[in-house]
């Protein structure tokens, strides 16, 4: 397409990690499993919540959510990985490019929204337990979750458009992985003025907002752990959010790094490695991080293997 001398692309060249054909089955398998196992992971989650009435809590209805998220954002870009490491040619039309680069903005910003409002979830919930049950209603849940999912896709829909948008004078390969804002500002052969400062807008509302939520109410949960006399007692409350801790240290500290620096001091190697730690190693430790430290999931996962295996003894000794 010419518009003013100006073009754009009908496909993008993506390097990826490596041109060695031995590499890239190995990256086949790997990247492989890791998809499958987040698969099954965040799936298993998902069903454990939907079966025991025990875990209909405000906690786990965004546990829920946030292993939704994490399937569609392993789903987004993982399955082109694994063909492009099959494959010569490791093109992408600049329509599938478009639709990855917001799907992927889209789901990355939900997830970080969400580990906003579960932050919330566990301020009330030790901070001020009296009132938990009226503040995380199912009505403020649901418009919680709601928000964060709003809030994700049109600051997915805003960035993608101005990015997409830009010339890139027939310069059409990308070093990277997949259509990440980044990569794709770099190819611009135009002003990139308003792309940086939609880049740094975007990291402020679903980056360094949520970010100053989590830390505000951790430091109001800290406090409130440290007032209670028995140890007991403070292991039991810091049990309750050590799982989302973990998750939100993991999930914040490399993007913080990355996006909010927009003039890309970053290198692209670096830009590979975060994409690929949030799309494809978050997903998989998330239900792992979740069920192996959270004593209610085990048992919700130990009471449907002994329902199922009860059921099955029934149909066998019934006439």
């Amino acid at each position: 397409m010419k518009k003013n001398n100006l073009t754009w692309v009908g496909e993008f060249v993506l390097l990826g990690l490596s041109s060695d054909r031995q590499t890239q089955a190995g990256l086949f398998v790997l990247f492989g499993a890791t998809y499958l196992l987040t698969l099954l992971g965040n799936g298993l989650i998902i069903l454990l919540i939907q079966l025991d009435v025990r875990l209909h809590l405000p906690m786990y209805f965004f546990l829920c959510n946030l292993s939704v998220v994490d399937i569609c954002y392993i789903s987004s870009g993982v399955p082109q990985m694994l063909v492009h490491f099959v494959m010569e040619k490791k093109t992408i039309s600049f329509a599938r490019c478009g639709s990855q680069l917001f799907f992927s903005l889209a789901f990355g910003g939900t997830e970080f929204l969400l580990l906003a409002a579960m932050a919330y979830d566990r301020y009330m919930a030790i901070c001020d337990p009296l009132h938990y049950v009226a503040a995380m209603s199912p009505r403020c849940r649901m418009m919680l979750a709601a928000a964060s999912w709003l809030v994700g896709m049109v600051n997915a829909a805003v960035e993608t458009a101005v990015t997409m948008r830009l010339p890139t004078c027939g310069h059409h390969v990308l070093n990277h992985v997949a259509c990440e804002t980044l990569a794709l500002v770099r190819l611009a052969c135009v002003d990139i003025t308003l792309n940086q400062v939609v880049i740094v807008a975007s990291s402020v509302v679903v980056l360094l907002v949520p970010c100053c939520l989590v830390s505000l109410s951790y430091a109001h949960i800290v406090a409130t752990i440290l007032r209670i006399h028995t140890t007991v007692g403070r292991h039991k409350a810091f049990g309750t959010c050590a799982s989302h801790l973990t998750v939100v240290s993991m999930s914040y500290g490399m993007a913080l790094v990355t996006y909010m620096q927009p003039r890309s001091m970053a290198s692209a190697k670096q830009d590979k490695m975060v994409v690929l730690f949030y799309a494809v190693a978050t997903p998989m430790l998330n239900p792992l991080i979740y069920s192996l430290r959270n004593k209610e999931m085990k048992a919700a996962l130990y009471r449907v293997l002994m329902r199922n295996s009860e059921s099955k003894q029934e149909r066998v000794t019934s006439p």
